[in-house]
């Protein structure tokens, strides 16, 4: 039997998160005594490992200044979950996507920007903990899109390039399916417009659940 992995993207394409990041993001720099970042701007790099994401939205603060910044991040976000302000909603009609890709045979994976503690709380919150066979994380991998934190899931899975699919909202998702030699599909209801995902590698982009099923279902 052929294998089939579907790795998906957090932020973005399991889960919206972006108005925890954005806010954080601001206290961080504030913390910091530096002027916040715009949102959008802010948006733009949800996916990238933690340290990158700072330098590229300040890309003059000297290296001391930016591990200030990641470590202000690191603390006001654990705090956040610590207190129970955390709202990282599932999409509409994520868990029955998930669900019918299992009983027609995928296997499941994430890919993500997200740190380990960051990604096993969500998925226990919304109890996916068993969901998926690979988590790959920034703890572990450089950022998005370098193609380890994929090349990782496909030997966790047991699956070569050409039986798996990633599946993410931003460009770096697409960069790095391309890296790795593994097809790349969009969606749209994240944070970088369907133009761009199209523009970085994506074979398609999918506006709904549906859409993206049968994608994924006409091309396994």
């Amino acid at each position: 039997m052929t294998m089939k992995l579907a790795v998906f993207d957090c932020d973005g394409t399991l889960v919206d998160g972006q108005a925890d990041i954005c806010q954080t993001m601001v206290q961080a720099f504030e913390k910091a005594r530096l002027s916040p970042p715009d949102a959008n701007d802010v948006r733009r790099i949800v996916g990238l490992s933690l340290s990158v994401a700072i330098r590229h939205l300040a890309p003059d603060l000297d290296d001391a200044k930016s591990r200030e910044i990641v470590e202000l991040y690191k603390a006001a976000y654990f705090a956040r979950r610590q207190e129970g302000l955390l709202n990282e909603p599932l999409y509409d009609g994520i868990p029955e996507l998930l669900t019918a890709l299992q009983a027609a045979g995928w296997t499941l994976a994430v890919a993500t920007g997200k740190s380990d503690r960051g990604l096993q709380s969500v998925l226990a919150a919304h109890g996916l903990t068993d969901t998926f066979v690979s988590l790959q994380t920034a703890d572990r991998h450089p950022s998005k899109p370098h193609p380890a934190m994929l090349e990782a899931a496909l030997f966790e899975a047991g699956a070569q390039p050409s039986e798996a699919v990633m599946i993410g909202d931003t460009s770096f998702d697409m960069e790095m399916g391309r890296a790795a030699g593994v097809r790349a599909i969009g969606v749209a209801w994240g944070y970088h417009p369907p133009e761009e995902l199209l523009a970085t590698g994506a074979e398609l982009v999918a506006g709904t659940m549906d859409e993206l099923h049968a994608a994924l279902e006409q091309h396994a």
